[in-house]
């Protein structure tokens, strides 16, 4: 069984995933020159397969840079795919026809990560939130209202802010308007592309309750897109971790933090404060720079032909990570040009996939 087909499996409550993403590929062409000759792609996502069950939250977390939000983005078709597969309860996503993907839009929304960027300043909150019931024709006048008050309300706000502007409420309360948005079209699955990023830690942890209760209210379905794995220790029922376009671990949350096999992920996981200062772990340090996504070996090919000119004197990742080590035996060193080889997801345990030599 390979790994789209394992992670394509019966989700927790017993019936089949409402979201499948198989082999999902997004490239940015690259063009240079006074022609714009195509040279290469930016590989900003590079086959990737998951699924996201009825009333489930799949957390989606790595380094800026990923891949993650492309990923969500491409899923919902604001973004065009490479190749790959994205079936919505049972239906073709990305081979629909751009009718059909009006209606399914009423089922599949959005929070964005930018409060402020996200809410055009020259609309009241009626309209930002009553645009898509207009467009979908669901509610006018009164009802209309009706509707905008109640969500309003179910996102802790009160229904006399629809008359406002954006620039009138803060940070947390402008994403509380994101959210009543993005429900008011009363879909099944939102992408929440890093909705707490921009927050204070306070806020951050209200917008998470909101999350929780709207999604047992409505019985919603999440991809929580993030950069801190501690965010998502207590969301999410199951978690992706990628790195550089691809998936190199998932399992459910307890697996993931009780047992991180591949290096990155422990990278990660160290890199979380802890709320206990005299808790003491070990760190893991990534040594290097993040490489190019337009070709990952490239620079390795430059550096090697450096080397081998005698261009380059200092010394190399692994030296020095040999010298780092020897400092200190509270930090383990990994580096970058270690975690270019990432080979397809094995199943090492049930549930528990990781990127990995079979």
């Amino acid at each position: 069984m390979n790994a789209s087909e394992g992670m394509d499996s019966v989700n927790k409550h017993g019936s089949q995933p409402l979201l499948e993403v198989k082999n999902l590929k997004t490239y940015f062409p690259v063009k240079r020159g006074l022609l714009r000759k195509h040279v290469g792609n930016v590989k900003a996502v590079d086959d990737v397969s998951f699924t996201v069950g009825h009333q489930e939250t799949v957390g989606l977390v790595g380094e800026s840079g990923c891949g993650k939000s492309t990923v969500g983005r491409t899923i919902l078709r604001l973004i065009p795919a490479t190749h790959g597969e994205v079936s919505f309860n049972g239906e073709d996503v990305l081979g629909t026809s751009s009718g059909r993907m009006k209606q399914l839009r009423r089922e599949m929304q959005m929070i964005f990560q930018d409060p402020v960027g996200s809410l055009n300043p020259r609309m009241t909150i009626r309209r930002i939130i009553g645009e898509p019931m207009q467009v979908h024709k669901v509610a006018s006048g009164s009802e209309l209202d009706d509707r905008i008050a109640v969500l309003l309300e179910k996102c802790g706000m009160l229904p006399e802010h629809m008359y406002r502007y954006p620039h009138e409420f803060s940070g947390g309360q402008r994403q509380r308007i994101g959210i009543a948005r993005a429900l008011a079209l009363n879909p099944k699955f939102i992408v929440c592309d890093e909705p707490v990023s921009a927050l204070d830690v306070s806020v951050q942890s209200q917008i998470l309750n909101l999350l929780a209760d709207l999604q047992e209210e409505f019985g919603l379905s999440y991809l929580f897109i993030a950069h801190n794995l501690a965010v998502v220790e207590h969301f999410c029922d199951r978690i992706a971790v990628m790195y550089l376009g691809r998936i190199v671990e998932m399992a459910d949350r307890d697996t993931l933090y009780a047992n991180p096999i591949h290096p990155y992920t422990k990278a990660l996981l160290s890199a979380a404060p802890s709320p206990d200062p005299r808790r003491k772990k070990q760190r893991i340090m990534l040594l290097g720079d993040v490489p190019s996504p337009i070709s990952l070996f490239e620079d390795e090919k430059k550096l090697a032909a450096d080397i081998a000119a005698g261009n380059i004197e200092e010394m190399s990742e692994e030296e020095k990570a040999e010298r780092a080590a020897e400092a200190s035996d509270d930090i383990e060193i990994v580096t970058r040009k270690r975690l270019l080889d990432r080979p397809p997801l094995v199943e090492v345990e049930n549930g528990h996939w990781v990127s990995q030599r079979a």
